[in-house]
């Protein structure tokens, strides 16, 4: 299936916004967000302390009166500078472009099933910088299979999981992981769409290099076709 082909199948799955966040937050307490390296909100306090990313966060999501702070698909990033997973000297090849969306919210919020599916595969992927705890779902809809990735999860997400186990949409999977098990990034879901898994298990670029976009563009696309929660421009 061609990427656009596949792109309308997401699409037209649900007509409705489909949750990944605590069904009982609304949709009115959402508000979207940018930390693109092109903020200069960001330049106002130190991108590598995780600490201070959660003021950040937390002091957002109270000026707009919000209790979710969602977006990030294809931003460039200047926080992963700080981690060697990242960077590169090369700016070709550094990875710092975001390939989900994020859901930036409190310290175990649950995590939920946005459709039927089954686990995949799992993993603790512990380098600093990366996911954290990890869980990745197998969906079979109207004869299409595709993936769906769940970064910075508490570990006892992963602790009693089993590779087929089932899940029904809406079904709680997982919750917010801390900082210091979750990558060292303030509390948030990354949420990611996979065509093919290829030979990744438990694991999937999240970021990727300005060099590789064109490619994992089409391995990886927005994830606001299936969920639709976008409404509208981050402002600050």
């Amino acid at each position: 299936m061609d990427p656009n082909t596949f792109n309308s199948f997401l699409s037209q799955i649900s007509p409705e916004p489909l949750r990944v966040i605590d069904d009982t937050i609304p949709l009115s307490s959402y508000v979207s967000i940018d930390i693109s390296e092109n903020q200069a909100q960001l330049h106002q306090f130190d991108v590598t302390s995780s600490k201070d990313w959660e003021v950040f966060i937390n002091d957002y999501l109270k000026k707009h009166e919000a209790q979710v702070a969602y977006g990030g698909y294809l931003e460039t990033r200047d926080i992963y500078k700080r981690s060697k997973h990242f960077n590169k000297s090369d700016k070709e090849t550094e990875r710092n472009i975001h390939l989900g969306m994020d859901f930036w919210a409190a310290e175990e919020t649950a995590i939920l099933a946005p459709l039927d599916g089954k686990i995949h595969s799992f993993r603790d992927n512990i380098q600093f910088g990366d996911y954290g705890p990890t869980i990745i779902l197998e969906h079979h809809i109207q004869g299409i299979r595709f993936f769906t990735l769940y970064g910075h999860l508490i570990r006892e997400s992963i602790t009693n999981l089993e590779v087929g186990q089932s899940f029904s949409k809406g079904q709680i999977i997982a919750a917010l992981g801390a900082p210091e098990v979750n990558g060292d990034y303030a509390p948030h879901l990354h949420f990611q769409i996979i065509r093919d898994m290829q030979a990744y298990y438990g694991d999937f670029p999240g970021v990727c290099s300005k060099k590789n976009l064109d490619k994992f563009k089409e391995l990886c696309p927005d994830p606001n076709l299936l969920l639709k929660v976008f409404n509208g421009t981050p402002i600050f």
